[in-house]
């Protein structure tokens, strides 16, 4: 079997363009991860790649994972997809001892507490809340790449220090640094680019090793990231950039969708390949999407892979205060799951993390268990890492003969009960961590044993491939990206909300109607947005995005306006 096969005429085009520059513009729900990977391998198959000479670069190890683990699915081994920090770091480590006679700095495992010690030796009394914000700024300054002088200038201004306590805070957390032998995140990615350009034995090492990149997210880069990439590319050409720039959502961490947007400018012989054809949503969905974004930057159009019939509009809910809108959220989720959806394919997501606490209060009172993204890891989490540990020991000397019967019992043991607790707090959550191990163990290949399924969670939680738990998932919208679920809700869509209050100015309302676009896109079959008329008290108006969308009441609009529903939730069956 061909890695072409399972590729549409698009997807087919992007994947069989193997040098030379490559800019796959690939919309939300297009299959860009499909592409990357089936192009990597379909390279690997007529040998115009060595997968050892093959980075793939994306934004997270998550997504690292997920390409490492699609690639071995191909049959394609030994390929490099790796994060920038995890790149870049791993290239100081191999040639910091050569070039400087003594092991590479240590990272700064907590930039915020390092720059409370600098604030200490200049009498500065910053609060916490400051000293975060301040990290945050310290970040944009290095992928910025720009000096603490030259940031000065900028005159960006930041709560708590004036412009001169900010920059002797700077050159003080700078000193303690280098006291301690030391580099922060930003570091890595500086002293890699750095070392590339002073020492021309390391670039020609490197330029040997990779000769082919990819490049996920490109939308994302910020201009210290974009400057790496060109170091470790030389005077080659070869580089796929895949990305969408009505997904720029990171502007305030850098990113600077310019790349993207300039990349064919740049590299005149460059292939671009537009893949549109939507594989996730219905059509009303996708309406929605190509409404918000219309005559946007780099905006594609959206189109359904198929036709869809019956599908129903998105739809959009005003009601009286916030408390109100969890619970009819909560109460729109109870009817789903009453319905037959199971909690897994059921996300409420929102602009910011205030705006969790009241939903997932409503969704409690409603019998109705949540995970929240952002939170702890699945693997990180103590039970799973517990019941690992209590597999493997079992694996040893198995009681029972029959595979899952032993896995129950291991899992029983550790406090797995046939009826949930509770929704809500950490017993119910420990709870859906082991029947989600249960399940996998449920869904193994014949045959497998203690010791291969214990083996397999390890390979799992090393590439992040985290198992799908059986509840509603709350989520910011930046946090979603790159997710989807059947069925959404959106929460939030009023004025100071969605665009958030601090969002002034052209740039800033433009990155939050990309992220709007990008919470409308996560959806495949339904989409519900809700507003309140009142937050504390103070009264406000419906987001400008739902303007820009339009309701059917007024004739040639998208959203379909409904009533609230009746907030009484009954207690949904248990899943």
């Amino acid at each position: 079997m061909s890695a072409l096969d399972a590729l549409d005429e698009r997807q087919r085009q992007a994947a069989t363009v193997l040098r030379g520059p490559v800019a796959v513009l690939a919309g939300a729900g297009t299959g860009k991860t499909r592409v990357i990977t089936h192009r990597i391998a379909h390279g690997v198959d007529t040998g115009a790649y060595s997968p050892s000479r093959v980075m793939a670069v994306t934004f997270t190890a998550k997504a690292a994972g997920e390409l490492r683990g699609r690639l071995r699915a191909l049959g394609v081994e030994g390929v490099a997809a790796r994060t920038f920090h995890a790149a870049a770091l791993a290239q100081l480590n191999f040639f910091w001892p050569t070039l400087a006679g003594a092991p590479a700095p240590s990272i700064v495992d907590n930039k915020v507490r390092l720059l409370g010690q600098a604030a200490d030796a200049l009498r500065l009394r910053p609060r916490t809340a400051t000293l975060r914000d301040i990290a945050s700024e310290i970040e944009w300054r290095k992928v910025s790449m720009l000096s603490i002088d030259e940031h000065a200038a900028l005159g960006r201004p930041l709560t708590g220090v004036d412009a001169t306590q900010f920059a002797e805070l700077q050159r003080g957390y700078e000193a303690l640094k280098d006291e301690r032998h030391q580099l922060d995140f930003e570091d890595v990615l500086l002293a890699c680019a750095g070392m590339l350009e002073a020492e021309p034995r390391v670039a020609a090492s490197v330029h040997e090793q990779y000769r082919h990149f990819t490049v996920d997210e490109f939308q994302d880069v910020s201009p210290l990231q974009n400057r790496l990439l060109e170091l470790w590319l030389g005077d080659r050409h070869d580089i796929c950039v895949v990305g969408d720039a009505s997904q720029t959502i990171y502007s305030f961490a850098g990113a600077e969708q310019r790349f993207l947007l300039e990349f064919e400018r740049r590299h005149p012989d460059a292939t671009v390949v537009r893949l549109e054809t939507n594989y996730r949503s219905q059509a009303p969905i996708l309406a929605a999407a190509n409404a918000l974004m219309r005559g946007r930057p780099g905006a594609l159009e959206l189109t359904p892979a198929r036709e869809q019939f019956q599908a129903d509009a998105p739809t959009v809910t005003a009601f009286d205060g916030e408390r109100e809108e969890a619970e009819g959220i909560a109460a729109a989720v109870a009817q789903q799951i009453a319905d037959g959806v199971s909690p897994a394919e059921i996300a409420v997501l929102y602009r910011a993390h205030a705006q969790s606490a009241l939903i997932q209060q409503a969704l409690a009172a409603a019998g109705i268990a949540t995970t929240v993204l952002g939170g702890t890891r699945f693997f990180s989490m103590p039970e799973v890492r517990q019941a690992i540990l209590a597999l493997r020991a079992a694996a040893v000397a198995p009681v029972e003969h029959d595979f899952i019967a032993s896995v129950r019992r291991v899992l029983r043991e550790l406090g797995l009960t046939e009826e949930p607790p509770a929704a809500g707090g950490a017993q119910r959550d420990g709870w859906e961590a082991r029947r989600a191990i249960l399940r996998l163990a449920e869904e193994a290949d014949p045959g497998e044993d203690l010791r291969s399924f214990s083996d397999a969670l390890m390979a799992r939680a090393k590439d992040q491939h985290e198992p799908t738990l059986r509840t509603v998932t709350l989520s910011t919208l930046h946090a979603a990206k790159g997710l989807e679920w059947p069925h959404v809700h959106l929460a939030g869509w009023a004025e100071g909300s969605l665009p958030i209050s601090y969002a002034t100015g052209f740039e800033a309302i433009d990155e939050e109607r990309r992220l709007a676009y990008v919470g409308v896109t996560r959806a495949a079959r339904t989409l519900s947005l809700t507003w309140s008329r009142s937050a504390g008290r103070g009264e406000r108006a419906p987001s400008r995005f739902l303007a820009e969308i339009g309701t059917t009441a007024r004739g040639t609009g998208i959203l379909r306006e409904i009533a609230p529903r009746s907030t009484r939730a009954s207690r949904p069956a248990r899943a």
